[in-house]
């Protein structure tokens, strides 16, 4: 039972049905019915315990999913040079709000998501996002193997783990760390 305003409308909904077989009754006998299904002696029995349940539920739960980083770049070329071909992201979409306007895209690659902007005002180059995951060690063979000729990047260790920072023709950096 969602709320209080079920329980009264199952016993319009119970005197209506009633009513369709000639058989009248009162709302509040109707009421009395309801809470008797509900294993209680009287309507106010089951009102109060309807009234306690809807107090100790928490009255609405906060989702906040991870952000998306939006990281400023200059040329669509050299983007999907980087992001596409070299670290592996899907482009999952596109959008310009017409002809020879800039680019706004979404790429991913195993959750994460990553919004790339040609738009001057969405971000500024430079921008740093930091990224938990595992097997970076075998991510780094993976982008060694594809001889990018603008990157090599190496695996360090932090207090915090392994990390492996690239950064993209625009400045923009990504530190992907896994846990040790």
């Amino acid at each position: 039972m969602r709320d209080f305003r079920d329980a009264k409308l199952m016993a319009r909904v119970l005197r209506q049905a009633f009513a369709a077989r000639d058989i009248a009754i009162s709302h509040s006998e109707a009421l009395e019915i309801v809470a008797d299904q509900f294993g209680c002696e009287h309507w106010n029995i089951l009102s109060a315990r309807i009234d306690a349940a809807q107090a100790a539920a928490p009255q609405e739960a906060v989702t906040i999913n991870p952000p998306i980083p939006i990281f400023r770049i200059f040329s669509v070329e050299k983007a999907m040079e980087f992001y596409r071909d070299f670290l592996g992201f899907s482009i999952d979409w596109e959008h310009r709000f017409g002809d020879n306007f800039p680019l706004y895209c979404q790429v991913s690659r195993s959750g994460m998501i990553l919004h790339l902007s040609e738009h001057a005002g969405d971000a500024s180059p430079g921008a740093k996002a930091f990224v938990w995951m595992t097997g970076v060690r075998a991510f780094r063979e993976e982008l060694i193997g594809k001889d990018y000729r603008y990157m090599k990047p190496g695996v360090e260790e932090a207090p915090w783990g392994l990390e492996m920072t690239v950064t993209d023709p625009f400045n923009n950096r990504i530190a992907f760390c896994e846990k040790v």
